[in-house]
C-alpha cells in the first residue's frame, strides 16, 4: 500500500496559507469524548495535556449535539451548519425511498455483509459526501475556498470542498468488489483520507495497512497533523479525526479512561510538534470536541437488547439483504439507540405500531409525523404531546413553538408567564426531533431506548455491558468542546452553532 514513488496528489502545494502569519485554526473531535472522563482523568492528574487545554483555555461541557447522535450525521451537521432536514444525511443507517434500499454507511461487519459489500462501499465511499449530502448547502470547506482561504481534513467522514482529489483502492479491494481502481472526488485543498487518499504518500510512512484499518485511527492522524506543523504547512482551517475512543467505550463502557489516556498522549505529542505547548497557542487555535456522548448498556443478563423483530414480529418486515417487494409492510434502520422505522403501505397507521413498542418499558420516545404536527409518546406514561414549528413559546435557542397536550412527554419546563420553554433531559428536543423526521423522504418514525438499553434488528451490532449512542438522552447529547488559543467564544453551544464561530474566528 506505500511505495516511494511521487504523491498522486499536489495537497502539500496548494494549502499554503496566503496569510502565513495568522493564527491557524485546528479542530480535533475526538469520537465519543465525554467530558465526565475528562473531568476524572484531570483529577485524578492522568491528563497533562487536557489540563493544560483547560487552563488555558475556555471549556463547555454541555455543547448539544445533532440528533440522531452518530457520528455521519453529526460530523454532516458541524461542517455545514445545519440539521438534517437540510443537509439529508438522517444517520449511519437509513432508509432510501427513491432508490428502495437500505443505506448503511458502516454499521457493522454482519450488517454490511448482508445488506452487500458493494453496495456498503457506494454509499460510504462514493454516495455520502456525492450524492447524500445536500449539494444546495455548502460545507465549510466550500465557503473558505469561496473566501479564498486554505483547507484540509484528515480522516473526516464528511469532506466535501471543491478541490480534486483520487481515491486508490488497492488491487485486493478492486478483485472483489465493484471498486473502480480510482475514484475522483472533491475535497478540501488537502484531503488524507487513511490509504485511500494519503498525501503524504512518499514523504512519510504512516500507518495505513490492513492492521491499521488502513489508516482510519488516530495515529495516522496525529502524524498527518504533525507534518503539516513541523514543515510549516498547516492550512488556515484543518479538521482532524481521532476515531479509536469510539470502539473503546463501546466495549468497556462509558468510564474507561484507558482511551481518553491515550488521546492524551497523542494531544501532548501533536502540541509539542510546535516546539512546545506554549508555542502551539502562540500559532494556533486549537478546538477540542466530542461529536457524541455514550450512554452504559446494562449486561446482558439484564436484557439490555430490544429486538425490534420480536417487538413487530405480527407485522410483514423487510429481511436484512432482502428486497423490498409489494408485501413489506414495514422497514427497520436500527442506530443502536435509535431507530427509524418505515411503513410502505398506506393500510397501516402507527397507532397500533407505538402500541405495541409502547408496551416495553424499556423504549423512551415515539415519535411521528401526523397532519402538519409531530406527535410523541414515551413508554410508562398514557399521556402524548404535539407540536409544529413556529408558534407562541419561545426556547432558549430562540425557536418558536405550538404546543398541544403534555409537555412533560419531552421533559419540557413550561414558564406560563413568560411564555417560554426549557429543556429537561432531552436537550433541544423539539428542534433535533423535528429535523430528523424531516430528514428523508418516506412515512417514518423515530424510535429511542432509555438509558441502560439499546435497539437492534437483525445482526445489528450490540454492546451488552459497554455503552452505546444514537438516541436522544442528555448523557448522549452534551458533548465537551475545549477552545485554546483565543478569548473569542461560541454565541451558541449546539455543534449546529460551530461552523459560524468557525468563521468568525478565520476573519482573524
Amino acid at each position: 500500500m506505500r511505495n516511494q514513488a511521487t504523491p498522486k496528489e499536489r495537497d502539500l502545494l496548494r494549502i499554503q496559507s496566503k496569510k502565513p502569519d495568522a493564527k491557524k485554526i485546528i479542530l480535533i473531535c475526538v469520537d465519543s469524548l465525554m467530558s465526565q472522563s475528562i473531568d476524572k482523568g484531570i483529577g485524578e492528574n492522568k491528563l497533562p495535556a487536557f489540563r493544560f487545554l483547560v487552563e488555558r483555555g475556555q471549556y463547555y461541557k454541555d455543547v448539544v449535539t445533532s440528533f440522531p447522535t452518530m457520528s455521519v450525521s453529526i460530523d454532516s451537521t458541524l461542517l455545514t451548519g445545519t440539521y438534517p432536514d437540510a443537509h439529508r444525511v438522517p444517520g449511519l443507517v437509513w432508509y432510501s425511498a427513491k432508490e428502495k434500499k437500505i443505506v448503511n454507511y458502516g454499521s457493522g461487519p454482519l450488517e454490511i455483509s448482508r445488506n452487500g459489500i458493494n453496495r456498503f462501499l457506494g454509499d460510504a465511499l462514493i454516495r455520502l459526501n456525492g450524492n447524500h449530502l445536500n449539494p444546495h448547502i455548502p460545507t465549510l470547506y466550500e465557503e473558505l475556498a469561496h473566501k479564498g482561504l486554505k483547507s484540509g481534513s484528515v480522516n473526516g467522514l464528511i469532506y466535501r470542498g471543491n478541490s480534486d482529489h483520487l481515491l486508490t483502492f488497492p488491487l485486493w479491494a478492486r478483485m472483489s468488489t465493484a471498486l473502480p481502481e480510482e475514484l475522483k472526488v472533491k475535497g478540501p485543498d488537502l484531503l488524507a483520507y487513511g490509504a485511500l487518499s494519503n498525501p503524504l504518500e512518499g514523504v512519510k510512512d504512516l500507518p495505513d495497512n490492513l492492521n491499521d484499518r488502513f489508516g482510519f485511527n488516530n495515529e495516522y492522524s496525529l502524524e498527518v497533523v504533525k507534518h503539516l506543523i513541523q514543515h510549516n504547512k498547516l492550512p488556515d482551517f484543518l479538521f482532524v479525526y481521532f476515531p479509536d475512543l469510539d470502539s473503546r467505550i463501546h466495549k468497556k463502557g462509558p468510564s474507561d479512561l484507558e482511551g481518553v489516556i491515550r488521546t492524551d498522549r497523542q494531544l501532548q505529542s501533536l502540541l509539542q510538534a510546535f516546539g512546545s505547548r506554549e508555542e502551539a497557542l502562540k500559532k494556533a487555535v486549537i478546538l477540542i470536541a466530542g461529536d457524541n456522548g455514550m450512554a452504559h448498556i446494562l449486561p446482558e443478563k439484564q436484557q439490555p437488547v430490544i429486538d425490534l423483530g420480536e417487538s413487530l414480529k405480527g407485522y410483514n418486515l423487510l429481511r436484512p439483504g432482502a428486497a423490498v417487494t409489494d408485501q413489506t409492510e414495514i422497514i427497520v434502520a436500527a442506530n443502536d439507540r435509535m431507530a427509524y422505522l418505515y411503513k410502505l403501505t398506506p393500510r397501516l397507521s402507527f397507532e397500533p405500531i407505538v402500541k405495541a413498542l409502547k408496551a416495553d418499558p424499556r423504549i423512551d420516545i415515539l415519535a411521528w409525523k401526523d397532519k402538519g404536527w409531530i406527535r410523541a409518546v414515551r413508554a410508562g406514561s398514557s399521556n402524548e404531546f404535539a407540536y409544529q414549528s413556529q408558534g407562541g413559546w419561545v426556547d432558549p435557542y430562540n425557536q418558536s413553538w405550538t404546543l398541544a397536550k403534555d409537555p412533560e412527554v419531552l421533559d419540557l419546563r413550561i414558564d406560563l408567564r413568560k411564555r417560554t420553554l426549557d429543556y429537561g433531559r432531552y436537550p433541544d428536543v423539539l428542534r433535533r426531533l423535528s429535523a430528523a423526521l424531516n430528514s428523508h423522504q418516506g412515512e417514518f418514525m423515530v424510535v429511542t431506548a432509555k438509558p441502560g438499553y439499546e435497539l437492534k434488528y437483525g445482526s445489528s451490532p450490540t454492546h451488552e455491558g459497554g455503552a452505546g449512542h444514537g438516541g436522544i438522552s442528555q448523557v448522549e447529547s452534551l458533548v465537551p468542546l475545549i477552545v485554546a488559543g483565543t478569548d473569542r467564544k461560541p454565541e451558541s453551544l449546539r455543534i449546529v452553532d460551530l461552523k459560524p464561530f468557525l468563521l468568525q474566528l478565520l476573519k482573524g
